[in-house]
């Protein structure tokens, strides 16, 4: 909410110094994206892979439990050696599953790189559309309503960054 204020402020302060009038409009990504057979079928075996990845992760967790409940069961009759052993064994168990869910859906895991093969080469048809349809019809900035991604396409004649930074340097 801070951040979508904030870029309406910008927006509004940056407008009111130039006379001009720009030309901006919205689309919604999400829409389109949806709209689209083969992101569908990306989205659907994305979900599927990570549906069995989920399952296997679930069925190594209910795996630990039932160790632990026949831990806690025989506790009791076990050597403190024995015990430390088998303490350690459940443990190095989680730590395995847990590093298996890191593998597969941490940020940098193999369902995020799935999702870059799939659905990344369709976004970017997507964009490169919105880049176009921006550029034919003398657009300055496209935003994309579905997202906080916020702007899609902006006119390089108003990208002032190297305005800004010439001015640091001269200071």
């Amino acid at each position: 909410m801070l951040k979508n204020t904030f870029f309406a402020l910008l927006f509004t302060a940056a407008f009111a110094f130039k006379a001009e009038a720009q030309r901006i409009a919205y689309v919604d990504v999400k829409v389109i994206l949806e709209s689209i057979d083969e992101y569908q079928k990306a989205q659907d075996e994305l979900d599927k892979v990570a549906a069995t990845w989920r399952s296997e992760i679930a069925q190594e967790y209910d795996n630990i439990k039932g160790q632990y409940n026949r831990y806690q069961a025989e506790q009791v009759l076990m050597s403190d050696e024995a015990r430390k052993k088998k303490e350690d064994e459940i443990m190095e168990m989680e730590k395995k599953v847990r590093e298996l869910q890191k593998e597969k859906f941490g940020p940098e895991g193999a369902l995020f790189q799935r999702r870059k093969e799939l659905v990344q080469p369709i976004q970017d048809r997507v964009y490169a559309a919105i880049e176009d349809y921006a550029s034919d019809r003398g657009y300055d900035f496209i935003f994309d309503k579905s997202s906080a991604a916020g702007m899609l396409f902006a006119s390089p004649s108003y990208d002032k960054t190297s305005d800004v930074l010439d001015k640091l340097k001269r200071k």
